[in-house]
């Protein structure tokens, strides 16, 4: 039910019960000084392109889809959805925009802009990293509990959040489109910042793909690596394919360490949610 109302939009939103959000008002014209941003607006990067396009297109043919807004105090209003085509209008001058209001509280305001966003391929993967934390810090919802709310499965929920986990500077990469979410991903296998940087530098200057990418990690880590010891380099390998097996099937970083008397396994995990997914991973 979840993945078919991420499927309809906003007007899933709108029309659902999802959300309990209420229609109070049709659509209003709304004086553009009475709207206040969205403080739990999970976009920070707009594209300047595609917004000169916006306004072009607002300019020609005005603006097709209303803004989402909620009551505040004092007859005014906050953003909940439509920040880019508020930005247009304001470009262009103009002293009022057409909008529907909803009654929604802090949660909702933040459930519907985090899922209007995900529809329209807005967010970049920290932004949604970000916003996904904002729920379940402020909030207090489980992975669980979003995934259900925006249509995707705790396991890619698990993901894009331990994209925070990485240094603010890679985090900047991927929010500009310098590098993308599978590069980033590929750099968390990593095991300090230093060389999660120094790689990150290498994909920048080589234009690496994900791919490329990859083979340069597992090779770094093949060739810095002190965990496996043993008499034959070919049994080192098969440890490391082992090892890189399980990252893969467990969707985390995975440690194996070789012994005299045999070894044993590490498993990293990253929240309660996390663990929960692993184990269950594991249990299958």
């Amino acid at each position: 039910m979840a993945k078919q109302a991420l499927g309809r939009g906003l007007s899933a939103l709108i029309q659902g019960s999802n959300t309990k959000v209420e229609e109070k008002t049709g659509i209003l014209e709304i004086p553009i000084n009475k709207i206040k941003q969205n403080k739990y607006q999970p976009r920070r990067n707009f594209d300047t392109d595609k917004l000169k396009e916006l306004i072009n297109s607002i300019k020609e043919k005005g603006v097709i889809q209303p803004v989402l807004v909620r009551h505040t105090n004092n007859d005014f209003y906050e953003l909940i959805a439509g920040e880019r085509r508020l930005r247009a209008v304001q470009a262009l001058g103009l002293k009022a925009i057409p909008a529907i209001i909803k009654d929604a509280n802090d949660e909702e305001s933040l459930e519907i802009a985090l899922i209007e966003n995900i529809n329209r391929a807005d967010l970049n993967a920290i932004e949604e990293a970000q916003a996904y934390k904002q729920l379940i810090e402020e909030f207090k919802l489980t992975q669980e509990e979003i995934s259900k709310k925006v249509g995707k499965d705790r396991a890619t929920i698990a993901n894009i959040l331990r994209l925070l986990k990485l240094p603010a500077e890679i985090q900047q990469y991927v929010s500009r489109g310098t590098i993308d979410m599978g590069h980033a991903r590929a750099l968390l296998s990593l095991d300090t910042e230093k060389e999660q940087k120094a790689v990150a530098f290498k994909i920048i200057n080589r234009n690496l793909n994900v791919r490329q990418t990859e083979q340069l990690v597992s090779s770094r880590k093949t060739t810095t690596s002190h965990k496996i010891h043993s008499k034959k380099s070919t049994t080192a390998i098969e440890y490391k394919a082992l090892e890189e097996e399980l990252q893969r099937l467990l969707g985390t970083k995975v440690r194996l360490y070789n012994t005299n008397k045999g070894g044993h396994i590490e498993i990293s995990y990253y929240s309660d949610e996390d663990l929960e997914r692993i184990v269950e991973l594991i249990k299958h």
